[in-house]
């Protein structure tokens, strides 16, 4: 197949071609801004980017185009993910919308909550959080105590939230944040919950940011005391919240990993120059470590590739905790091997308010690698459970 006749390679040059056009101007500074450690960058600019990618219909590629989407193919939706990383562009500020939430009503909404919520998504105009984790629910998510109750009211009914979440990324700029709740009150573990649409801005919600190793505060704390939903912002029947909120995570690990995976090569390139020029490269087994290192990200996205390429409907099922380790565990790694490169000087910096470099951030943030959006052990239990058949452990 000529390059021509082929549809990936084409998509490929058009969102090149795009992405370099309008990298410029009012958005060249916007270029390498953003992502782990560094969410607080420039978040009016790249917001802004937001909006010119939806009005180019550069947002939401892989969704149905019946839903606004462009209905791309997982081939394209690679492409794009990594001629985007590739381009160095702003990390987006609209993923967990695009990514997740969107993807989850198309597949599981009503007629009315995506005519509702997918539009202001596609043009970037709300942006969405991710309530699922709680201080005594963080890697058990079957334990979330946080409860929705179905209340008569003055506008007819609705839902009253209460409870505590807490890493919430981006619950300071988010408009809205889907929960995971019980609406049942004598249920336990995966019974009883629900899936609840929530405005944040609204009395009884409460955002305290966390600060982080780095300085920084991606994450934060959001409380509900009575925060109101409305009667059908709740995706699925109550009591199906776990079959959704598990759905939710099948997209959270799906092509756009892919992306992540252009960026680290690139943070590997720039860590082998640095080792270069500072000498460090001269330590026979630091080079050794720096090429495994290249070995295992190429390995990465392979296993990646394999796993997009045996997908039919495009949501990844329990093998994606493999991709999952290993790119956790490379980061992590990777952060260790900066330090290394760094020698004595790395453990330095003037604070507080700390003034990290690229490598220290790296190090700093690449510790929550393995624990965030699932740990290590829990992503083992899934591999283990849901992908070889092994019995389940027995827990108490």
């Amino acid at each position: 197949m000529t390059a021509e006749a082929d549809p990936v390679a084409g998509f490929r040059r058009e969102i090149r071609a795009w992405l370099e056009e309008n990298l410029a101007g009012a958005f060249a500074d916007a270029r390498g801004t953003g992502g782990p450690g560094r969410d607080h960058e420039a978040f009016a600019l790249r917001r802004s980017w937001e909006r010119r990618m939806a009005a180019a219909g550069w947002t939401c590629i892989g969704w149905p185009a019946e839903h606004g989407g462009r209905g791309a193919t997982i081939g394209q939706q690679v492409a794009f993910h990594e001629e985007y990383a590739l381009a160095d562009a702003p990390a987006r500020v609209g993923h967990i919308g695009e990514e997740l939430l969107g993807p989850t009503l198309i597949a599981l909404g009503t007629p009315g909550q995506r005519h509702r919520f997918l539009p202001p998504i596609r043009r970037g105009e709300e942006l969405w959080c991710q309530g699922y984790s709680e201080p005594g629910a963080g890697s058990d998510l079957a334990a979330v105590s946080t409860r929705a109750e179905r209340r008569e009211g003055p506008g007819g009914p609705h839902w009253r939230v209460h409870g505590q979440k807490v890493w919430t990324s981006h619950a300071r700029e988010a408009d809205w944040c889907f929960v995971l709740a019980r609406t049942d009150p004598g249920s336990t573990r995966r019974d009883g919950l629900g899936f609840l649409l929530v405005p944040l801005r609204q009395d009884g919600v409460e955002v305290r940011p966390i600060t982080q190793l780095t300085g920084t505060s991606e994450f934060n704390e959001v409380f509900f005391d009575g925060a109101r939903a409305e009667p059908d912002h709740i995706v699925g029947e109550p009591g199906e919240g776990w079959r959704v909120a598990m759905a939710t995570l099948g997209f959270e690990r799906g092509v756009s990993t892919l992306g992540r995976q252009v960026g680290y090569e690139r943070e590997l390139r720039a860590l082998a120059e640095r080792a270069r020029t500072n000498g460090a490269a001269r330590d026979p087994l630091l080079r050794d470590r720096l090429t495994r290192a290249w070995i295992d990200v190429r390995a990465m996205r392979a296993t990646a590739l394999r796993t997009m390429a045996g997908l039919a409907d495009g949501v990844p099922g329990p093998e994606a905790s493999i991709s999952k380790i290993h790119w956790a565990r490379w980061h992590r790694r990777l952060g260790e091997l900066a330090m290394e490169v760094a020698g004595p000087g790395g453990a330095l910096a003037s604070g507080p308010p700390y003034e990290l470099d690229r490598w220290q951030r790296l190090f700093l943030f690449s510790r929550a690698d393995t624990i965030y959006a699932g740990t290590d052990e829990v992503q083992r239990d899934i591999i283990a459970e849901r992908v070889l058949g092994l019995p389940r452990d027995r827990r108490s």
